[in-house]
């Protein structure tokens, strides 16, 4: 396993981190997320990402749980705050309330005193942009996490975020956009804007929720305990766009590149999200430990130029670019 910078931070990550969104609570039982976490472990990651919202709570459970009994200070935890915890009005956004309380929630759902990493899981349209980040540095101030992310923000507002930041005397040195062979959307804008700010890339779906694996094949119908079947943990509408025939059969080109490589094509795809400088880490997930372990084979590899470009070439009709796709729940038109 190989470690990067987090943004302009002393913090290293590993670069391949274990993420739950979807399985903990939701996918897998518990047995099989603590064997997920374990072949996470063995194979060298010490970095894991969820959030609170993940299956209503019971990821961050089923994480803190599984990590149980882990020197504390050899692994680096992250979770998010945004998304509705609850019925009430203040049961969600980046209000100083609902921050202040669910950072609360998270470290005793998780079992530990504090986070390396809280991270804002969208922008919040309704609340002073000021008022989130001050609530931001007094969790950071009390101890209660160590650094300060982001998730799908703009560039524009996470160059207004981290100006703020650097005000405060806080830490902001992430931000997690979806990004993968076929998800180029940050390319444009986030990236140059991060890069420039000293802000890291963790980036969530490096291999298109499955997609990439290259499962789905043309024609066929989507393979049964999939991910496009998930309709319970949502997987079904985030992967509904990449099953389109054109997509899956620009995908089945890349077989011959994996092959000569000696990699799979889930590796292969894990790989080419590491070789972009700005990503400090490519978040995987897992139902089965085989997974973990062949995600984890990309850490180190370097794809040289020509391989990148075929990679690049054989998706270019299908990848999504626009900058304008970056996530937000913005009311605006």
């Amino acid at each position: 396993m190989e470690f990067r910078h987090l943004g302009r931070s002393g913090l290293k990550i590993s670069e391949i981190t274990y993420g739950n969104w979807i399985t903990h609570g939701g996918q897998v039982e518990a047995d099989a997320a603590n064997a997920c976490v374990r072949a996470a472990l063995d194979a060298g990651i010490t970095t894991f990402d969820t959030a609170d919202v993940y299956a209503g709570g019971r990821a961050e459970e089923v994480l803190g749980k599984a990590l149980a009994g882990e020197r504390r200070s050899g692994i680096e935890l992250f979770s998010k705050v945004y998304w509705p915890t609850g019925p009430g009005r203040n049961d969600r956004g980046l209000s100083r309330k609902h921050v202040l309380e669910s950072i609360d929630a998270s470290l005793s759902r998780l079992g530990t005193d504090y986070l390396d990493l809280y991270q804002a899981h969208r922008y919040d349209y309704e609340t002073p942009l000021e008022e989130t980040m001050s609530a931001f540095a007094d969790v950071v101030r009390s101890g209660k996490a160590l650094y300060i992310g982001v998730s799908e923000w703009r560039a524009e507002e996470i160059r207004a975020g981290k100006a703020l930041a650097d005000e405060l005397g806080i830490p902001l040195v992430s931000n997690q956009p979806q990004y993968s062979a076929l998800h180029r959307v940050p390319e444009a804008e986030v990236i140059p804007t991060s890069r420039e700010l000293g802000i890291s890339q963790i980036v969530f779906s490096p291999i298109a929720q499955g997609v990439l694996t290259g499962k789905y094949l043309p024609g066929q119908p989507v393979p049964e305990g999939s991910r496009a079947t998930d309709e319970k943990g949502g997987g079904a509408n985030m992967i509904a766009r990449w099953l389109k025939d054109d997509v899956r059969e620009r995908v089945q080109e890349l077989k011959p590149i994996a092959d000569d490589l000696g990699l799979t094509m889930a590796t292969l795809a894990v790989a080419w999200v590491l070789q972009e400088e700005n990503v400090a880490a490519a978040i995987i997930g897992a139902s089965r430990p085989e997974q973990v372990t062949d995600n984890v084979k990309a850490s180190g590899v370097r794809l040289d130029d020509d391989v990148k470009r075929r990679i690049d070439e054989v998706l270019a009709p299908v990848a999504l670019t626009d900058p304008a796709l970056t996530k937000s729940p913005d009311p605006r038109p």
